[in-house]
């Protein structure tokens, strides 16, 4: 296999200078850089990028931070991340780390270390411990906000609240809120955004929760959900809305139809067949990555946080 010492003797040029012309052409004469690509090319040389990057301080790798895979909502924000950080010649690693023990700082601190960037997904971290975090390299927080770190977050909460005025609009006049995991900033985000819109509505709101944004978790409230005799319940998660849904189902409670006077029966939104909100994960992690590579190379300006649109698709009739 060719080296850098084969390609500058080939060129008749010196090994610092033939280094040159493969990473900063700008500084070394045109004939000269023509006679060393020539050379790469004769001889088969492919420069190692990694050497490249590590004299320049940097890895060529990024971290992408998520406390647990078992959450569907994250593997498309992986995909996105991964798939933005190839177009920057970035490779990416998943770590997962849910940030909230003394050794899961440890292992944080240690992989910062390693790597160029980290994008952080932290849902329930303390506010104090990502702050410190953020700190260690160039970072984006996704789908959470925190003054003085970059995030880039989907807007979920004003497509909530969306979906509250066209329910109303249907005719609704007593709805539930199902609340995901406690002290999340897109629980907090989404719960205020619906009795924000409930209250300019004046109709009735009812919240549940906070609970684990599962099937059981959702299953497990059916009692409390028909106690409250609403018409339409709005969960915070997919899962829990299924979960929910299927035990309605079991007891012929479900509404499929979304009338507000459909014989004692509940819509559930928010699962298939029914309007949803709809957050592109892919979308928000290709961004994420996008502003980290920024970050990286020294363009990221000041702390800023990004929200993306998030729409609400509504069921075919």
């Amino acid at each position: 296999m060719a080296t850098l010492s084969d390609v500058a003797a080939r060129a008749g040029v010196s090994k610092s200078t033939a280094s040159r012309a493969l990473s900063t052409p700008a500084l070394v004469a045109p004939a000269t850089v023509e006679r060393v690509l020539e050379a790469t090319v004769e001889l088969g040389f492919v420069p190692n990028r990694a050497a490249r990057g590590l004299a320049r301080g940097r890895s060529g790798i990024v971290a992408l931070v998520v406390p647990t895979l078992s959450n569907a909502f994250f593997t498309p924000i992986i995909g996105g991340s991964q798939d933005r950080a190839a177009e920057d010649d970035l490779q990416l690693t998943v770590a997962v780390n849910a940030l909230e023990s003394s050794e899961d700082l440890r292992r944080f601190e240690r992989l910062a270390r390693e790597v160029d960037g980290m994008l952080i997904v932290a849902p329930r971290a303390a506010d104090a411990t990502i702050a410190h975090l953020a700190g260690l390299k160039p970072t984006i927080l996704v789908d959470r906000e925190l003054d003085g770190v970059d995030s880039v977050t989907a807007d979920t909460a004003s497509a909530f609240a969306r979906l509250v005025h066209a329910l109303v609009g249907e005719g609704h006049t007593r709805l539930i809120y199902i609340g995901g995991p406690d002290r999340t900033w897109q629980n907090t985000q989404r719960e205020q955004a619906v009795a924000a819109a409930a209250g300019r509505s004046q109709v009735e709101l009812e919240v549940l929760g906070p609970l684990l944004p599962t099937f059981e978790a959702g299953a497990g409230v059916t009692e409390e959900v028909l106690a409250l005799e609403a018409s339409v319940v709005l969960p915070y998660a997919t899962d829990l809305g299924l979960g929910l849904l299927l035990n309605l189902h079991r007891a012929g409670r479900a509404s499929w139809r979304l009338d507000p006077d459909d014989e004692g029966r509940l819509a559930v939104v928010g699962v298939p067949g029914a309007p949803m909100v709809d957050v592109d994960g892919v979308a928000l992690g290709r961004r994420a990555m996008s502003r980290l590579a920024a970050l990286i190379n020294g363009l990221g300006g000041g702390p800023r946080a990004e929200r993306l649109p998030v729409p609400v698709s509504w069921p075919q009739p």
